[in-house]
């Protein structure tokens, strides 16, 4: 915990109270000029705009009404569909870790330019190929009885002749350590990578929470889109024209689903006999291509095709005959009577072209066409198909509905519209029509039996014809399209050219998408007439049907759309004729253009007509027989939907048009006795009409309060001023009843009217009316509608797309909603000029005294005003002050403005019960909608500039505060009851003042968040399982960093002074930095790391985000563990996106950036024991190959076990203790990614002077973390991505931390909104419902994914790997430096320099590029010039170490890697010269590393090697400096002898494949070294591996013997211990040879003597291990005896030791090996019993059977020869 400024403790777990940002930066100007670090102290003044960008129009001019007259529902509804969108744009959004994701795309474009670092385990050679380079050696080599190891001259010609590695300049020379360091710096600082997130994969999260997608655009809806090309139509004889139609039945839901297109396929000469009738044809008519448009595509789907011909005299049985009748190939036979046929066809023609009678119809079963891929089934129709080539899919997925539209229903295989194959249909049968027979009733029963294999339609007796008709996916954007208004759709190059039409989509069912074009049309679909009581002559009729504007005949409007071929509007239609039928059917579709204003006189008027066939002196064409209508306004509102109308005989009287049929009209004549006899459907697709009561009757009431006209009729009431207020308030509540699709078609507008009534209350008899709860209930409950009802339309959020649209793009706060937006004249001059003027609402600013709006007001208040309405871009206000007291005088009244958001705020503050519960459900639309609205009054108010503390009045504030902590007592209050709501509310709310903080006073959002954690932190307290709530936590927290400005709102530049604490300051560090005002109190630097009171006020969120950290890594955090991956990948994602983003590519901006973040440094070093060991994982996987020789402590090579190097060695390997539960590998590395950025870019000097403070324990855990960087981030190698290709399948191990935060609960519900179906236990799958939400992120990823990557994405992966390895090294490399700059500049703590060099020495056994090598041998060189008694006296382990990685290295294949280290060793010698004019250790260390290289390697390559002893040979010969002394003759002597073992090597690799030849030649290397006791421990330890390997394991154990006495011998030297064996003596009764290992006279060599017997083996440690070796062998050999002896020299070491667990075993092992005697003497008893009598006890047997193996034993073999025995 930490203290506070009054000495008060403010735990981790609490949040500290934030400082006053706005404050701050007034009271500290900002020093620096202009540049980068300028702009991260403040948000740019360009941060925030609104912009009206113009919708697009699809079409080439905008479809709007034609009359220039409109009412205020229409004018209301075009401006809603043609106004420009309104956007608020957060300029830098984009910029925040929100939008801003580390995909892999953006990786790869990061990752471009990347070096190749150069790694020796990609070069390394194949095994073999050295065999061929070195034949000549082979030729030269003698044979090995020459002498014991080969000869001095041979060898040293080899070495003469061998051609050394480049030197380095300026190696020798004596240069100052400051210098040297310096120079190494700038060579590793220069050319580094700048973004160390490019090249660390983001970690694998679901859809990350802040993630906030911008909604779509609001657009027209279509469905699937089908194209459909009529191509021809040709019968067997052609004597008429015949006129197509086609259309799109469902026949599950018995609904026509498209508008008829009608096309024209007859010839020119078949048009000409129409021509008297036909005026002029429209281009549009012509067109014989049509778009359909599919939202609920079914198997119940059917083209159906209709045609008609010219009427004539007979039924259509008699008319149909010839066509079925006569066959195309007997033409010429049956000459005459087609020229009959024709000639009659020509009279009907002249006499009767306006009429048409039905003929026949065909039907297609869509989804066969678009299923089959070829092999149709022969429908009825006899349809063949051929098909297209495939049609590539160019279609994107938005054009198949909205997700909501996708519901296909159950049973239906999907049907997929938008990829399927083109096809080319022929319909070879036709149906004749029958005349009683015409309905649509009738029509789906034939469909439905088309689909029966037995049809009835098949027996019938077909029409054959051709018709040809393409059928394939609708192109993108097709050109040349017309809508169905027939406007030309966008790309319409040259308009002479024949189009293509859009049909308009009837669906089947319900589709919810706001209107956002004009529409308004008509369809009249007359049905049936019954006539059959009428008397007088009525037989063939047809209906006249026309649209009226008034009672007089020319009244007819010229808005019927055209069929095929003809003018695009007529002033009539009529129907087709069924001969001689009284009661006839239709099947007519009439499509008329709808005025936008309609009065009561509009009607649609049917005028029945018999129309006489026969040419008969004076009859008449046609006679009327019958009229009726049906107004189009029934009190204000359309009139729509299914009629049966009683039919007049005679014209209707004057005035008819107001009143309906159905009314008795005196002195009428009606058919039937004025009973329905002509039933007729008429319906509407409009985008002004609502065809909803409730809203209708909304809309009229808000009109009329903009117009101020009373009474107002609705319906049929009458409502008066006085009662208004009541009747608004009621039809607001009665919204709920209203239809759910029309309040999506009408969205819009209808939220625009709700707030317009918050905003500006309207004064209702002279009293202004409050309608601002009214509305806000309103809104809330439509919004709860949508949301319950269109689940499927929402995003991760539960946002709900149609909502989230509206107020992106629709709303305009101050509800710039309709005419009383714009100060418009009114239209009549009768009314008083007090109301001569619609009220003006203005958008919302804080002067009450202006009105006006500062978007285009009318043209005629412009030409009052003048021109003063200026652009607004200039001044937004000024230009509307004038206005205000003109528009005074007009309206009478000075119009009440309220701002929407404070007028929000309050009615959410106040609300209660149900409806505060709908907002809360919804507090996303309510919280984005306040957000808009204050960003509006900002911008149109000159606010942006102002202060931050005045934008806004206190009340508001307090509003907000209010509301802002009431929601955070719900969510804490109920996040256990209802998961899924309180996981919307958090995100919503942290949403909310992430918004906030762009636009209010920083410090008070601040203090908002410090109370939503006060009562998170209240609540903790309290809970066992605190989990759940702390994943809230971390995502209200995860969302509010992600604002684009989080590093600003940071004050990365304040500095922090030290609180007033108890203790005074102890050590003072004054931290200046550039740019920054330099009269700064010295502070203390620990205040920057820790997690202080301080840090956590001045950097408030960086504070909250490492705190959270800190908590819940905290190993003793309860319950918490689940959430480690949650949090991590919270600082990682921050780290990600600060390292990318353009404003903090500086360097020096980069360091502020890192200072927020230096704590993480000590965070993460607490939590050393829980990270996942990496260094573990090295010794599983065998480390590569080039590297197995590395260490012979434990590696794959060498016979010690891992566990006896590391007991033996004490700690060469940082032994961490792990008590606690680990972090997954990757936590592990996510953190250490963080760590490794939070060093490379905060500023070097700040770190150095807190190491200077941390104590040495603290430093030793840095360099622990430091060693698992190296482990963590090491090169895997091309080969390990090429293996981890060929495995398939996904790594298992993210499957199991996915699995285990699943159980362990910290899956919120936003992720597994499974939870409400689950059982109260949970399930341990819970993340499996994620499989709803992203497909890509589950463990089927794998299908979608192509599994086999190219050899050239395996290259890259390789190229990024190594560069993260090289980048991670050096950054490692970096903090050494440090470091030891820290100890040389305190000239204390040098005890952490062994850390040090444990750390560089492992990063050397690493597998490492080539670039990283130089620079670690550099810093090698300069830590061993700086400390050289460091390893000489004190680290004499890491000096053996050291040589060992340097002569690894010296025999790389890589010429720059071995001139380093070459030059490193040679320094090496040279300095432990300087020190005592001889360098026996290294000397020592030096042989003994060759021989253990030798023993080992695989894949070791003499010849580099040589290279480098030549190199070294070089050095020596060209040292001035130590010419004169021994040096250069010691080091001839030493590169002589080690080449010898060379040659050893070379001749051991020739009998490589001879083991019995190897090990003879080893005996005889390690009898070479009697007067070198460590080399021969080496080359016996050398011998047992090779032994062990070929599972020999007795002589294995014998070796190790034979290394045990050698120790003890030397030992029983150096120590006197009663209880160690006194030398090789002790060991005679294991084997007799070992007296081979007793001391060579002291003369000769003595174990003081500076080098000798310093490995870690002549220790009582080391012989114990040994020992332990040697018994597990013999063990595994079955000389159980042997394994007793072994033990015989052991239990007095342990004895003396007091180590009983060490004696237990060891008694253990005992016991086991005699009981396996016992066993073995049973068995041989049995065997020899043929020989033995059977009376001998089995005691006998077992003395005699260890006589007999005491006998082998007395056998001791030698080493050498014991594989022979």
């Amino acid at each position: 915990s930490q203290i506070n400024e009054d000495g008060i403790l403010v735990p981790l777990t609490e949040a500290v109270d934030p400082i006053d940002l706005e404050d701050y930066l007034n009271t500290h100007p900002i020093t620096v000029e202009s540049g980068p670090l300028r702009d991260l102290l403040e948000f740019p003044p360009d941060d925030i705009e609104v912009v009206y960008t113009p919708r697009e129009c699809r079409t080439l001019v905008s479809a709007v009404p034609e009359e220039s007259e409109m009412d205020p529902h229409v004018r209301d509804c075009v401006r809603s569909y043609t106004e420009d969108w309104a956007i608020v744009n957060r300029k830098y959004h984009k910029l925040g870790t929100g939008f801003n994701p580390n995909t892999l795309d953006k990786q790869k474009e990061r990752q471009k330019g990347l070096p190749k670092q150069v790694f020796e385990s990609d070069e390394a050679p194949d095994g073999n190929s050295y065999h061929d380079e070195q034949d000549d050696l082979k030729r030269r080599s003698m044979s090995i009885d020459d002498t014991p190891r080969g000869s001095w001259a041979c060898s040293i010609f080899d070495l003469k002749n061998s051609l050394p590695d480049a030197l380095l300049p300026n190696l020798l020379d004596r240069t100052p350590n400051e210098e040297i360091d310096h120079h190494n710096e700038d060579q590793r600082k220069s050319n580094r990578h700048k973004e160390l997130f490019a090249l660390h994969p983001a970690p694998d999260e679901e859809e990350p929470i802040e993630r906030l997608s911008i909604p779509e655009v609001p657009k027209e809806h279509f469905g699937q889109r089908l194209l459909v090309k009529c191509l021809s139509l040709k019968f067997e004889i052609e004597i008429e024209p015949i006129f197509a139609s086609l259309a799109l039945y469902d026949v599950k839901e018995k609904k026509k689903i498209s508008e008829n297109f009608y096309f024209d396929l007859n010839s020119e000469q078949m048009k000409g006999m129409l021509r008297p009738h036909v005026p002029p044809a429209a281009i549009s008519t012509l067109a014989r291509s049509a778009i359909f448009s599919i939202t609920y595509p079914s198997q119940d789907v059917f083209l159906v095709i209709k045609l008609e011909k010219v009427l004539q005299q007979g039924d259509i049985g008699e008319c149909a005959e010839p066509y079925m009748i006569f066959k195309e190939s007997d033409a010429a036979k049956n000459k005459e009577k087609l020229e009959k046929l024709k000639c009659q066809a020509e009279q009907f023609c002249q006499r009767l072209g306006k009429y048409r009678m039905p003929f026949a119809w065909t039907a297609i079963h869509l989804m066969n066409i678009v299923s089959s891929a070829g092999s149709l089934e022969r429908d009825s129709t006899e349809v063949e198909v051929e098909r297209k080539g495939s049609w590539s899919e160019r279609r994107n997925s938005s054009i198949v509905g909205r997700r909501s539209l996708e519901r296909t229903t159950s049973g239906d295989e999907a049907c997929n519209l938008t990829s399927f194959r083109p096809a080319t249909l022929t319909v070879t049968n036709f149906f004749k029509q029958e005349g009683d027979r015409l309905s649509d009733e009738d029509l789906y029963k034939f469909l439905a039996d088309m689909r029966r294999p037995s049809s009835v339609l098949r027996r019938l007796r077909p029409i054959t014809a051709q018709l040809k008709i393409d059928i394939s996916p609708a192109p993108e954007n097709p050109h040349y399209c017309l809508t169905p208004e027939l406007l030309q759709v966008k790309l319409y190059p040259d308009s002479r050219v024949r189009p293509t039409r859009e049909i308009l989509e009837f669906p089947a069912r319900d589709v919810y998408v706001p209107n956002t074009t004009y529409r308004n049309l008509l369809y009249v679909y007359p049905q049936s007439l019954n006539f059959a009581n009428r008397q007088g002559s009525a037989r063939n009729i047809t209906v006249k049907v026309q649209f009226m504007y008034g009672e007089d005949p020319s009244n007819a409007m010229p808005v019927i759309f055209g069929k095929s071929s003809c003018p695009e509007f007529s002033k009539e239609a009529y129907t087709a004729v069924v001969y001689h039928n009284r009661s006839p059917d239709f099947h007519e579709e009439i499509k008329i253009k709808l005025p936008a204003t309609l009065t009561d006189h509009h009607h649609l008027l049917f005028t029945f007509y018999h129309v006489s066939c026969q040419q008969k002196q004076n009859t008449p064409l046609e006679t009327p027989v019958g009229y009726t209508w049906i107004p189009m306004l029934q009190n204000g509102r359309l009139k729509t939907g299914q009629f049966c109308l009683p039919v007049s005989l005679e014209k209707p009287p004057q005035a008819y048009s107001v009143l309906s049929p159905e009314v008795p009209l005196p002195g009428m004549k009606w058919v039937d006795n004025h009973k329905g006899v002509f039933n007729v459907e008429v319906v509407a697709v409009s985008s002004l009409h609502t065809q909803d009561p409730y809203l209708d009757k909304f809309f009229a009431l808000v009109h009329a309060l903009d117009e101020h006209m009373f009474p107002v009729r609705i319906g049929d009431m009458r409502i008066m001023e006085n009662n208004l207020e009541n009747e608004l308030k009621s039809s607001i509540s009665a919204l709920n009843s209203s239809q759910l699709e029309p309040v999506v078609r009408f969205l819009h507008l209808l939220l625009d009217k709700l707030i317009l009534l918050v905003v500006r209350p309207p004064v209702i008899a002279g009293q202004i009316v409050n309608l601002g709860q009214a509305s806000f209930e309103a809104m809330a409950s439509i919004i709860n509608r949508l949301h319950k009802n269109l689940d499927g339309n929402q995003d991760q959020h539960g946002r709900n797309s149609l909502l989230a649209s509206y107020i992106y793009y629709v709303f305009r706060p101050g509800g710039l909603g309709g005419s009383v937006h714009y100060a418009t004249m009114a239209r009549s001059a009768v009314r008083p000029a007090s109301l001569n003027l619609n009220r003006s609402r203005s958008l919302s600013n804080s002067n009450p005294d202006i009105s006006g709006t500062p978007t285009s007001p009318d043209d005629e208040v412009r030409s009052i005003i003048g021109s003063k309405a200026t652009d607004r871009s200039c001044n937004r206000m000024s230009s509307h002050t004038e206005t205000s007291s003109f528009l005074q005088t007009l309206t009478g009244r000075l119009p009440t403005k309220k701002l929407f958001h404070e007028e929000l705020a309050l009615q959410w503050v106040v609300c209660s019960g149900s409806v505060r519960e709908a907002a809360l459900q919804q507090a996303w639309f309510f919280f984005e909608l306040m957000v808009k609205s204050m960003v509006h009054h900002l911008y149109f108010a000159d606010k942006l500039d102002a202060s931050r503390k005045n934008r806004f009045p206190e009340r508001f504030m307090d509003d907000v505060n209010a509301l802002v902590s009431t929601i955070a007592g719900d969510i804490v209050s109920r996040f256990q009851k209802d998961t899924e709501m309180v996981e919307r509310l958090n995100t919503s709310l942290a949403f909310f003042l992430n918004d906030l903080l762009s636009v209010m006073d920083r410090g008070f959002v601040f203090g908002l968040i410090k109370t939503c954690y006060k009562q998170v932190s209240s609540k903790l307290y309290s809970l066992t399982n605190p989990s759940n709530l702390v994943s809230l936590r971390l995502d209200f927290l995860r969302i509010i960093c992600s604002h684009e400005h989080y590093v600003t709102l940071n004050l990365p530049c304040s500095l922090l002074t030290p609180p007033a604490s108890p203790s005074p300051s102890v050590s003072s560090a004054t931290s200046q930095s550039s740019g920054f005002s330099t009269n700064v109190q010295d502070q203390k630097i620990a205040n920057m790391f820790e997690l202080s009171v301080p840090f956590r006020q001045q950097h408030y969120l960086a504070g909250l985000v490492l705190t959270e950290l800190a908590v819940i890594l905290d190993p003793d955090a309860e319950g918490l563990f689940g959430l480690h991956k949650k949090v991590i990948n919270m600082v990682h994602n921050l780290l990600s996106s600060h390292d990318s983003d353009p404003r903090y590519a500086d360097p020096q901006v980069k360091a502020r950036v890192a200072m927020l973040y230096l704590p993480l440094i000590g965070v993460i070093m607490e939590t050393v024991p829980q990270l996942y060991d990496f260094t573990e994982s090295h010794n599983q996987r065998g480390r590569p190959s080039c590297v197995t020789a590395d260490d012979y402590e434990g590696e794959s090579g060498s016979m010690i076990s891992q566990t006896v190097a590391m007991a033996i060695a004490g700690t060469s390997v940082p032994q961490l203790t792990r008590q606690h539960s680990t972090f997954s590998t990757e936590s592990s590395r996510s953190l250490l990614i963080c760590l490794l950025w939070v060093l490379k870019n905060a500023d070097e000097s700040v770190l150095q002077k807190w190491f200077t403070d941390l104590s040495v324990l603290q430093l030793n855990r840095l360099l622990d973390l430091l060693y698992l960087c190296v482990s963590c981030f090491e090169y895997k190698g091309k080969k390990v991505f090429e293996r981890m290709n060929s495995l398939t399948f996904k790594k298992s191990k993210d499957m199991r931390a996915k699995l285990e935060e699943a159980i362990l609960g910290s899956i919120g519900a936003r992720q597994e909104m499974v939870r409400r179906k689950r059982s109260p236990s949970g399930s341990a799958f819970g993340s499996q419902e994620n499989l709803r939400w992203r497909k890509d992120m589950t463990h089927w990823r794998q299908n979608t994914e192509k599994l086999d990557k190219s050899r050239a994405e395996i290259e890259h992966e390789a190229l990024i790997d190594g560069n993260l390895a090289t980048e991670a090294n050096l950054i490692i490399l970096d903090t050494l430096e440090i470091v030891v700059q820290t100890v040389s500049v305190t000239e204390s703590k040098e005890s952490i320099l062994g850390g040090v060099l444990k750390v560089l020495l492992h990063s050397m056994a690493c597998n490492q590029s080539a670039l990283y090598l130089q620079h670690c041998f550099a810093t090698q060189r300069a830590l061993v010039s700086k400390f050289p008694e460091l390893l000489f006296e004190e680290e004499t382990e890491q000096c053996a170490d050291l040589c060992l990685r340097l002569l690894r290295h010296c025999s790389s294949s890589i010429s720059t890697i071995r001139s380093h280290a070459s030059a490193s060793l040679y320094l090496l010698m040279r300095q432990n010269f300087e020190i005592g004019n001889n360098f026996a250790r290294v000397k020592m260390q030096v042989t003994m590393s060759l021989s253990s290289l030798v023993g080992t390697s695989q894949n070791f390559n003499e010849e580099f090697l040589r290279r480098s002893l030549k190199t070294i040979l070089t050095y020596a010969e060209e040292d001035l400096e130590l010419r004169e002394t021994t040096f250069p003759d010691q080091v001839q002597d030493l590169v002589f002898n080690l080449h010898m073992i060379l040659s050893d090597t070379v001749k051991m690799k020739e009998h490589q494949e001879d083991p019995e030849m190897l090990i003879d030649l080893m005996y005889r290397i390690a009898k070479g070294y009697q007067n070198s006791p460590d080399l021969r421990l080496t080359w016996l330890q050398n011998m047992a591996g090779k032994h062990s390997e070929r599972s020999n394991h007795a002589e294995s154990a014998q070796c190790l013997v034979h290394s045990a006495a050698l120790v003890a011998e030397y030992l029983s030297m150096l120590e006197d211990r009663k209880y160690l064996p006194v030398g090789c003596v002790t060991f005679q009764n294991i084997s007799s040879n070992v007296l081979e290992e007793s001391a060579v006279s002291d003369d000769v060599v003595s174990p003081d003597e500076e080098g000798i017997c310093s490995g870690k083996y002549f220790t009582e440690a080391g012989l114990v291990g040994l020992l332990e070796q040697a018994a597990a062998s013999f063990s595994m050999a079955g000389m159980y005896e042997a394994v007793n002896e072994v033990y015989k020299v052991l239990i007095p070491i342990h004895e003396a030791n007091r180590d009983a667990k060490k004696l237990s075993t060891i008694h253990g092992k005992l016991q086991e090996a005699f009981s396996k005697i016992v066993h073995q003497v049973m068995i041989w008893i049995f065997s020899c019993s043929v020989n033995y009598d059977q009376t001998k006890t089995a005691h006998q047997g077992k003395k005699c059977f260890n006589r007999l193996h005491e006998s082998c034993q007395m056998w001791g073999p030698s080493p050498a020869d014991t594989v022979g025995t």
